[in-house]
């Protein structure tokens, strides 16, 4: 293929979104095609009736790695998005009426352990400091590809493996720390972050409650889909071509490579094909098993997937402002919860949940006096068990556990209501058996055997999201993104975008900012 290099993302989620910033540095044009009407993936925002909801993620961790991406690209995250640092973080409500309002402030925090679980309280420093050398040990391998077993043997990645414990679950390592369960829960229940069990997630994540308390949980204002709004936005003035309404029907395959995509309106022949998608979705649906030796139908309909959530989008015609932005109720049987969620047989009479009250922060995004909640419960993905016809029943159960957390007197000042299922998930938000949270994150499907950067099985085609490494969380599908577009930069021996002057528009959009 001659002159300037074409290159297609697949997706306008929050991974195909830094691809295309980061590509967009060099001399090469760059289409991102989308199938909704707008950008965000499951990182998107609902606007309905003055009532505005996150699809999906609604809290923001680690934005050093955004950050990093848009300085990279001559842009400030800082100035395209105000990001608002919670304290506290979140509150955890536990079933026996302790509670913990989870804060940065170490001393407090450990005062409020204390309140709790005396002797677990004069071990939170460890946890942190010893989690602080796990993840600066551990960030070399978010930082680059693993194509095999032999990427172990790197020494960055060699000093840093005695320290993965893979014999031990997030639970377990966490006994190192703390005896009362409650307060391992405070610290493991992260790990649902990756749709995971913390009795199974591999230790190496307990790194991620570490990440709240040394970088902070913030919530940008208007919602997380303002993060993904701001950058379409950075991307476009960098020059990328972003179609909605588009989906993509089919990659094209030749020689054992990718040439392009086709959609309805045509075909869009490439040098590389970029594919933010589901995976297994996508590649049950886009790509010929035939061009597929390692990830065929049947490996991936036997690979290990992650729970689902049933969601629900609330707009209440009342204010809660005793409940704070974030609260997690945890059920006495926590265990049994996951255990259920994990074999997909039954829907837990006493689920734990998650409820976001965001107007607190953030009043924008309701009408005055009013409230959008966001509620979670997980659930098992899509299972032959669990029918979703009928809601009604399920619907009352969640309502009723909002009381538990201080939520009351819902239901007659519903104003707007949305309900996701798992199978929403999947049949509208295109997600393989509706696992929200794509391939767990076990032993066995992390690293070099999570479907790679530079897919193993079809030239030309690079995996961003958390399908691939390192994995699912804001935070980690930009990083994905970095390490994709690094491998396209040396494959495919990209250069720097020529001096371009800029534009009399260009000149007064960067003045009024």
């Amino acid at each position: 293929m001659s002159g300037r290099r074409k290159i297609v993302i697949i997706g306008a989620g929050p991974g195909g979104l830094a691809a295309a910033m980061l590509l967009a540095r060099f001399d090469v044009d760059v289409t991102v095609l989308e199938r909704q009407d707008h950008v965000g993936g499951r990182t998107a925002s609902i606007h309905e009736n003055g009532f505005t909801f996150d699809t999906g993620p609604t809290f923001f961790l680690y934005p050093e790695v955004l950050r990093e991406i848009f300085h990279v690209c001559g842009h400030d995250l800082d100035r395209e998005v105000d990001l608002i640092r919670l304290d506290p973080q979140y509150r955890l409500e536990f079933e026996d009426g302790s509670r913990l309002d989870a804060t940065p402030d170490i001393a407090e925090m450990e005062a409020q352990i204390a309140a709790i679980a005396p002797r677990d309280a004069r071990n939170f420093r460890a946890y942190i400091d010893d989690n602080r050398r796990k993840f600066i040990a551990f960030r070399p391998a978010f930082r680059r590809p693993f194509n095999s077993a032999a990427d172990f043997l790197a020494p960055e990645i060699r000093r840093a493996v005695p320290l993965l414990r893979p014999w031990r679950s997030v639970d377990q390592e966490l006994r190192r720390y703390f005896a009362d369960p409650r307060i391992r829960i405070a610290f493991s229940f992260q790990s649902k972050y990756l749709g995971m069990s913390p009795f199974r997630c591999p230790s190496l994540f307990t790194i991620l409650g570490f990440l709240e308390y040394e970088y902070g949980v913030f919530h940008p204002r208007g919602g997380c889909g303002a993060i993904m709004t701001a950058m379409a936005r950075v991307a476009d003035r960098m020059g990328v071509s972003i179609r909605l309404n588009e989906p993509v029907e089919e990659i094209l395959v030749r020689g054992g490579k990718a040439v392009g995509v086709r959609t309805q309106r045509g075909t869009y022949p490439s040098d590389a094909v970029v594919l933010n998608a589901d995976f297994a979705q996508a590649m049950s649906t886009l790509v010929p098993e035939a061009a597929r030796r390692r990830w065929t139908n049947r490996r991936i309909s036997q690979a290990k997937y992650s729970c689902s959530t049933f969601m629900m989008y609330l707009g209440v015609t009342r204010r809660y402002p005793e409940v704070p932005h974030h609260t997690i109720y945890l059920a006495n049987d926590y265990a049994r919860n996951i255990a259920e969620i994990e074999a997909g047989r039954v829907l837990t009479e006493n689920p734990s949940f998650y409820v976001q009250n965001a107007c607190v922060t953030d009043p924008s995004l309701a009408p005055a006096g009013s409230s959008a909640l966001y509620v979670l419960v997980p659930v098992p993905h899509r299972s032959p068990h669990i029918a979703w016809d009928d809601l009604s029943a399920y619907r009352s159960r969640v309502l009723r556990q909002l009381a538990r957390v201080g939520i009351t007197d819902v239901e007659p000042n519903i104003r707007l209501e949305k309900i996701v299922t798992p199978q929403d998930w999947e049949t509208q938000h295109a997600l393989y058996r509706g696992a929200t949270f794509s391939l767990r994150h076990s032993i066995d499907q992390m690293l070099h055997r999570r479907p790679h950067n530079r897919f193993e099985d079809l030239g030309s085609v690079y995996l961003v999201g958390g399908g691939t490494h390192p994995g699912s969380g804001l935070p980690v599908i930009f990083q994905s993104a970095r390490i994709s577009t690094d491998l396209m930069e040396q494959d495919l021996a990209l250069q720097p975008r020529p001096f371009q002057r800029v534009s009399k528009p260009a000149l007064a959009e960067v003045a009024a900012q």
